[in-house]
Formats: structure tokens, sequence, C-alpha cells
């Protein structure tokens, strides 16, 4: 008898050889193949395709190991080398999958992406195959689970809005997308949509492609008239979108959609993602860099998107006056949307028109903009110095604000009894480097105040400014914001800042003069433009009687918005924004060292924020400016981080993998070491090197 043929007790052959198993995804087909462990991974593929005899490009296929969550990419190891033995199972499957994206816009997308690329790769092809920038402001992560409704009832719901037929290829990249929405059909796009070199590719008003749309989108029905499915902005048809729709209720809620991002250092496939699965795709870090409606339109329109729908589903708090200013602002970008999109029905080709001056300046970023007026050599670093009211809120004391004589040189606010006094000893003095700075302001009320949380060496100390005038106001809070990052008045983006701020205001002005404001009509649906709080102030009203005021006071505000244009009233929205005092803070469940309860850890583009639980008050402040470097003790789930001048912070990750808080503190720094001189792409192992960990 031929050695070969006998069988040992531990699975081999009497030769060295043995079975391995495997599964070919494609044909639902078991397959086993006589091996040994000094065959490489490509001879165990050719084997196979031999065996299998079917004529297919398998090119794309590789090998996964379910068992260690593995694909098996090195095809020049051995078997060995991998550790695989007899009692392994392997998968024989595409590298490229479908899976269902919903785009900050909330429309769903089925792309074709790589689930062995690890997610940070995946989601820049995905961004590229889009024509969106800066793909590292972006990631994946889960679809929340309503508590409140059955799973059954969810996936329904997905499979309805999954209706249309035929994939969409992207010539020159390996993704495949097909659009889930209202156009029908393929649609082609090429690589020339991301444009590297930074030629102008969108009209800078409506944010329409500068040349033939055929030359864009191919055969595609959009190249009929749309311009582009992802640029345009849909209106919300129904209310009903709105109530189905997962509302976070708590900062705990909140806490818990953020242990949905995936590992941005491990593919798809390691992450139990499967084919067809739903991943919400959105702006993970709140950074937007060189956002320019030149070449931006896609990106700005999906930020817009995502702003809106965060405001509507009110996972950020806003005032009344704020969300009727917000609500204008939709009506106005929605109206326009049509009209943009009637109007290029017969015009394909347009010549560039530069911005405005005040557009080319409405550079979105949290660090501020460089404006076309650069300031020129400046010997003195500029001052103010003003009377403002001053509070500082004790327990069990009823005192209010007292009125100072305030300098502010640098970054420290010296309080002085009277003017008089100014050139001694002042009474209080506030170093405003690392504070917490919160706007407090009701312009019906002529309210305007601002909220130091200042950091000593227990704790945060709270001071209250508040201003008599919009101008003031604006001046204190600009260098409030810009003394809580270090810098000074001097800087390049004070004058901005205080535009920027004055402009925030003047859009919540309500129009003294209501004879100009246009007649109330069908086409405005309050309950889609305002989030359900504010409609529920009005409960024991007649159901017409609050449509009416409330679409009369967002026509009222409309009036401030109304002679923008498109691009600007979007750009206008994401400014708004990113004003709110929520704004870009990312919350965590945590338990901190010495600490006796759960507690929340924010993570913001510069800081993170020790808060209450309960009402989100901050507790401590620690700047990452001030950050030597952090660890984490994957076993017990810990976060340390050590600082130059201020004891270290340790905390306990509570139902979130430490992993998702470590890759936001490592994803912001990475994108803080961004500069406008570089080319676009990407140091994808400098971004791992800070936020994997192990790498």
């Amino acid at each position: 008898m031929a050695l070969d043929g006998i069988r040992m007790p531990d699975g081999c052959y009497a030769d060295g050889t043995w079975e391995l198993k495997m599964n070919v995804t494609d044909l639902n087909r078991d397959v086993s193949l006589r091996v040994t462990g000094e065959i490489h991974i490509g001879g165990v593929m050719l084997k196979l395709v031999e065996k299998l005899d079917v004529k297919k490009d398998w090119s794309d296929h590789a090998l996964w190991w379910e068992k260690k969550k593995t694909w098996l990419l090195k095809t020049h190891w051995t078997l060995d080398k991998y550790g695989i033995q007899a009692d392994a199972r392997l998968l024989f499957t595409p590298q490229h999958k479908l899976l269902r994206l919903q785009l900050p816009n909330m429309k769903h997308m089925r792309v074709k992406v790589n689930f062995s690329d690890r997610v940070f790769k995946a989601v820049s092809d995905i961004c590229k195959t889009f024509n969106i920038r800066h793909p590292e402001e972006l990631s994946v992560l889960r679809k929340p689970r309503d508590p409140k409704k059955k799973k059954k009832k969810l996936e329904e719901a997905e499979e309805e809005a999954l209706e249309l037929e035929g994939p969409l290829l992207t010539p020159g990249s390996a993704s495949e997308i097909l659009y889930i929405g209202p156009v029908k059909g393929s649609i082609y796009s090429s690589p020339g949509l991301y444009s590297k070199t930074m030629t102008p590719t969108y009209d800078s008003r409506d944010g329409s492609p500068l040349s033939p749309t055929s030359a864009w989108f191919g055969d595609s029905p959009l190249s009929e008239g749309n311009p582009s499915i992802l640029a345009v902005s849909q209106p919300i048809t129904s209310p009903d979108i709105l109530l189905k729709m997962y509302k976070p209720q708590s900062l705990l809620d909140k806490a818990k959609i953020n242990q949905g991002w995936l590992d941005s250092s491990r593919s798809l496939m390691e992450q139990d993602v499967k084919e067809n699965e739903v991943l919400l795709l959105r702006f993970k870090y709140h950074s937007f860099f060189d956002l320019n409606p030149k070449y931006d339109a896609i990106r700005v329109n999906q930020l817009y998107e995502q702003a809106k729908w965060a405001i509507l589903l009110e996972e950020i708090e806003c005032t009344e006056e704020e969300m009727m200013m917000f609500a204008a602002l939709q009506y106005h970008i929605n109206k326009l949307s049509i009209m943009s999109s009637d109007n290029h029905l017969n015009n394909s080709e347009k010549e560039i028109d530069e911005v405005d001056a005040a557009l080319s300046d409405l550079e979105i970023t949290l660090e501020g903009g460089k404006t076309s007026n650069t300031l020129g050599d400046i010997t003195s670093i500029p001052e103010l110095a003003d009377y403002v009211k001053v509070f500082k809120p004790k327990k069990l004391t009823l005192k209010g604000y007292k009125q100072y004589w305030c300098t502010f040189k640098d970054i420290t606010v010296s309080c002085y009894k009277s003017r008089e006094e100014a050139q001694g000893t002042p009474a209080h003095q506030m170093n405003l480097r690392g504070c917490e700075v919160t706007p407090d302001v009701n312009i019906s009320a002529q309210k305007f105040n601002i909220k130091l949380l200042i950091p000593v060496a227990d704790g945060m100390n709270e001071i209250w400014l508040r201003c008599d005038t919009e101008r003031q106001y604006a001046q204190w809070m600009a260098a409030c914001r810009l003394a809580s990052k270090g810098k000074t008045m001097a800087d390049s983006s004070y004058n901005l800042e205080v535009q920027n701020i004055l402009s925030f205001l003047k859009m919540q002005h309500m129009n003294p003069d209501p004879q100009i404001i246009e007649p109330i009509t069908t086409d405005i649906n309050p309950e889609c433009l305002v989030s359900p709080r504010y409609l529920k102030k009005y409960k024991n009203k007649q159901p017409g009687f609050v449509r009416d005021l409330i679409s009369g006071r967002i026509l009222e505000a409309h009036q401030n918005v109304a002679q923008m244009s498109l691009i600007e009233a979007k750009m206008r929205f994401i400014q708004a924004w990113q004003s709110l005092p929520e704004f870009g803070v990312t919350h965590f469940l945590a338990k901190f060292q010495g600490g006796k309860k759960d507690e929340l850890i924010g993570i913001t583009y510069n800081r993170l924020i020790r808060m209450d639980a309960g009402t989100g008050d901050a507790i401590k402040t620690w700047r990452f400016s001030n950050m030597k470097q952090w660890n984490v003790n994957w076993e017990i789930k810990m976060v340390t981080v050590e600082f130059a001048d201020e004891p270290s912070l340790a905390f306990i990750c509570a139902e979130v993998d430490c992993k998702v808080v470590h890759e936001f503190i490592g994803g912001y720094i990475f994108l803080s070491t961004r500069a406008k001189d570089q080319n676009e792409s990407l140091d994808e192992e400098m971004f791992y090197k800070l936020t994997s960990g192990w790498i």
C-alpha cells in the first residue's frame, strides 16, 4: 500500500500532507486540498482554482481564516508561518463586497468596498469616489438601535429604501456604487472628480460643476439635469420622517451612539461587518480643513446635511432664536436648491466666477480661517478696555453681576473697581489659557453673556462676563476664544472671528418691519424645519395656529438671509453650527481614577473635558497642547494621559472599547499636523502610529 494514502491519528497522511478545508463563497461549495505546511498561500489559491475548474475572474478573491478573523493577504507566507493546521477552515471569498452606506444627508448608497482594507483606507477610497476631499475627517459607525423600536420593524424600514436596480461602476477605481434615492439607474463617475491639482471644479455660488455634466457623469440621468445628487440638498418632505428617527434623550444616549465607531486600523471583515450591512458615513472629527466652495460642493453639502440633522434630531442644543435662524437658512437653501436644479437644465457649461470677498474669507476651520486681507506687521498686541459686568457664582449666595473696568491684555483679563484705578493692582485677574468659553445670548432680551470655566488645581473656576452691546460681546468673545487656545488678539484670525460672531447674531434678529415679510405660503412646512422640542411648546394650541405662528417667525428670520447665495447659505449654516456651545464634543462614559461614579469624558479637536453625566457641566479641562503623552492599558481598559505641568489623568472606559477613545485623541492630534502647503496625500502610517496603539 502506498504510504501517501495512509491517514494518521492526527489527521495527517503518512507522506506529511494533510487536508485543508475551504469554502468557496461564490459557489457555496466546500473543497478539500491535500497540502503541506510548507506550501505558500499563493500556491494554495492556485491549486484551489485549478481544482474548481470554473472559468471566472478570481483576481479579487483571497483567503479568510474565520476562527482567527484574519485575511491571509501575504501570499508568499506559508501555511506554517500563518499557523494554519488541519483543523482550520478557510473561506475563498471576494475582497470587495457590497455595503449599504447611509450618507450624512440620510440617503443610502450601495457601495462596493474592499473588506480586506483597513477602514481608514476604505473610507479614503469611498471619499475619493464621492469627490470628498480630506477623507481623514470621516469614518463609519454602526447604526444605533432605538430601544423603543423592535428590531424587525427597523430592518423592514431599511429594506423599503433599497429599491433601485443595477450596480454603479466607478471607472478607474475598485469601488462600485448604487444610489438609493429618487434618481433611478446607474450613475457613472470618474477619477477626475477628485481634483488633486486644485483646479476649480465647482461654481462657487451654487455648487454646480464648471465643466459639462456629461464629462462628469457620463451617460447617467444626472448629466441631463441635476449636476450631482450628493451636492444637492433635498428638503424633508414629511414630519413623519423626523418622528420615526432615533433621537438621543440624554448625554448618556449620545455617548452610546459613539460606541458604534469602527476601528480605523482594522478591516471591515475583522470587525464582523457583513455584506449588505448598513453603516453610517459621517464626519467623525469636527475639524474641517480648507473648506472651499470651488472644490468642495459635495463636502459642503454633506457637512450642511450632518449639521441640519444634528439640530433637528436634537443631538446638539440651541436656543429658540438660533433654531428659527437655522430653520430660515434651511428654508432658503431648499428654495435655492430647487431653483438651481431648474436653472442647470439648460446650462451645462459656466465660466469661473470669483467668490465675493466676504465668501472667499469664509473658510470654515475651528482655528479660524485666513482672510485675504492679511494683517501687516504688528509691533504691539491689541488690547480691550471697557466696563464689563462680572459675576462669580458661589453656593448660598444671591449676589448678582458687579460692574468693573476690565482690560484684556495678551490672554489675561484684569478687573478694576473703576477706570481711574486701572494703573494699580486689579481686584481680580484671570489667565484664560485652557479655559472653557460658552456663549449665553438672547437677542430679543439683549442678553450677551460669556461663561468662562477657568482651570485651577482642584477643578474649574466659573466666571460670567456680561456685555452691553453686540459689538462689545463679539470683541470680548473672540478674544476669550483665542485666549483659551493661548493666542492673543494679534492673531490674524481675531478680526474674522469678531465678524463671524456679529454675522451669527445678525442672522438671529427679528425684522422690525412686518410689511416686507412675504405672505405665508404652503411651501413652508415648519414641522420639517424645527426640532420636535419647539413644537411641543405649543401642544395646547390649535395645529393651524401653531403652523402659522412658526412659519411667520421663520419668514421673519428669513429676511436676514434672503440675499445669500446657495453655497454661502450652506457655509453660514455650518459656521452657525460651529458656534453652538456643544459643537464638536464627542461624549464617552468613563470612570475617573479616584472617582466614585460614572462620568463623561468629552473629546474635542483641542482638549479633553471631564463632565458631569447628568448635567453636562465641565468639571475639568485638559488641552492637547499641554499633553506629553498618552497610554492605554488594554487589559483593564484604562487610558492614562500625562501633561507638562499638571497631574496625569487616568480613566477607565465604560461600555465602549478604549480603542475608540484612544483613536479620537490620536486622530485629532494627527489632524492638527495638516498644513495648506502640503500635498493632498495622506500619511497613513502616521495616522496608524497615533491611533492604533500597537503598531
